[in-house]
């Protein structure tokens, strides 16, 4: 068998001397008709990371799976999803604690404490309506925007603190027309609740450049971020069923970007939520990982990875085990961070698995033109319009 070494004279000299002389005796076997590279990454990609992304199949994914039974596979992929969390489910007591309650136009102002995980007890806000009740509620889900003065701030205007309020109302501004999604919300009758996921508001602490490195001190403790903010909330969402003011029949997810992630996240991993509604965050595996993406920089991916994963489903295939409950998509046609290729190929994916269960119009998926990453009055309203329908 004919062997040879093949080493590039950029490698050789980032060596020196004594590595270059080292390598250079070695014998490599080297595949026919494979040429190594100078540069073997390029973009935070390796250069052969289209054959990876050929490899994957989504063995798992409904109408591809050997399971025929929609709930036996829908217990099952949720099964496989859970074990790749890398964090065990919580049932310790929430110990709920309200430390301060205001009268607002039309609903109530309440601040609250509850054990979240068995490790955090953190606050949470919570805009109740005027009326007898019990309501229905939405889980309000912030996104990540790297800004982590800020989390549950984003989406109920805060009434505690007049420097995140200044903050609030920028990133409102920019993002939701100037409005607050939950006090929206609670003004047509919902009661919201909203709670920072670990890094933001009352759990800051976390620069932009630290995430990395946050999530990989969690998997060396043998857990994992992504799968932390999964379980957490997964959590909000029961304390929001057991809340005496809350129809536990009528619960909703909604969020924005990473929220929006997070939003049918949580409707697939837990029975609580009964629909979601999901803004700015859906693609498919393959024309995410492009080059350019948002996710090839790192940091923030780590908060939506779960390593493992997509040997098994697509994206659009985790959130279709939230099938054939009611779910609402929206992209916006000119958003930087997903391609218009990526949102259609996800969305007639989860399409074809509604289709299955009879249940196409309980799925509502828009791609609006002209609009980029955000979540307009215009838009708003119609997604309220579509959560009074369903919920």
């Amino acid at each position: 068998m004919k062997r040879r070494s093949l080493v590039s004279l950029p490698a050789l000299s980032l060596l020196g001397a004594a590595g270059a002389a080292t390598v250079a005796t070695a014998a490599v076997a080297t595949p026919p008709g494979v040429v190594e590279s100078p540069a073997v990454v390029g973009g935070n990609l390796p250069v052969f990371y289209e054959a990876l992304k050929r490899e994957l199949t989504f063995p798992l994914a409904w109408g591809s799976s050997p399971i025929h039974d929609f709930r036996t596979w829908r217990r099952t992929a949720r099964q496989r999803f859970e074990e790749l969390l890398f964090q065990p489910a919580d049932r310790t007591p929430f110990d709920v604690e309200i430390v301060d309650e205001r009268p607002a136009d039309g609903y109530t102002q309440r601040m609250l404490l509850f054990n979240v995980t068995r490790h955090s007890r953190v606050r949470a806000t919570m805009l109740v309506p005027d009326g007898p009740g019990p309501f229905p509620g939405v889980l309000l889900l912030h996104d990540h925007g790297a800004r982590f003065d800020i989390g549950k701030e984003k989406l109920i205007q805060p009434w505690y603190d007049e420097t995140r309020l200044a903050s609030a109302r920028s990133w409102a501004d920019r993002y939701f027309s100037g409005r607050f999604v939950g006090n929206q919300l609670a003004a047509r009758g919902y009661a919201v609740l909203a709670v920072d996921a670990l890094g933001w508001g009352d759990r800051s602490g976390l620069a932009y450049d630290g995430q990395q490195a946050l999530a990989s001190n969690l998997f060396n403790l043998g857990g994992s971020l992504g799968g932390l903010m999964a379980r957490e909330d997964v959590r909000a969402a029961a304390l929001l069923a057991k809340l005496p003011e809350v129809d536990r029949r009528r619960i909703a997810a909604l969020g924005f970007s990473m929220g929006g992630y997070r939003a049918w996240q949580v409707a697939a991993l837990s029975d609580h939520v009964r629909a979601a509604l999901s803004v700015c965050w859906m693609t498919t595996l393959k024309e995410m990982m492009v080059p350019g993406n948002n996710t090839l920089r790192g940091q923030s991916a780590f908060f939506m990875l779960h390593p493992g994963l997509y040997q098994h489903l697509d994206i659009p295939d985790v959130a279709s085990i939230a099938a054939p409950r009611p779910m609402l998509f929206f992209g916006g046609e000119n958003d930087p961070l997903f391609t218009t290729a990526g949102m259609t190929d996800a969305y007639t994916k989860m399409r074809a698995v509604w289709r299955s269960r009879a249940a196409d119009d309980q799925l509502t998926t828009k791609i609006w033109p002209g609009f980029g990453h955000v979540f307009v009055d215009q838009m708003q309203e119609e997604a309220f319009a579509w959560l009074s329908r369903w919920v």
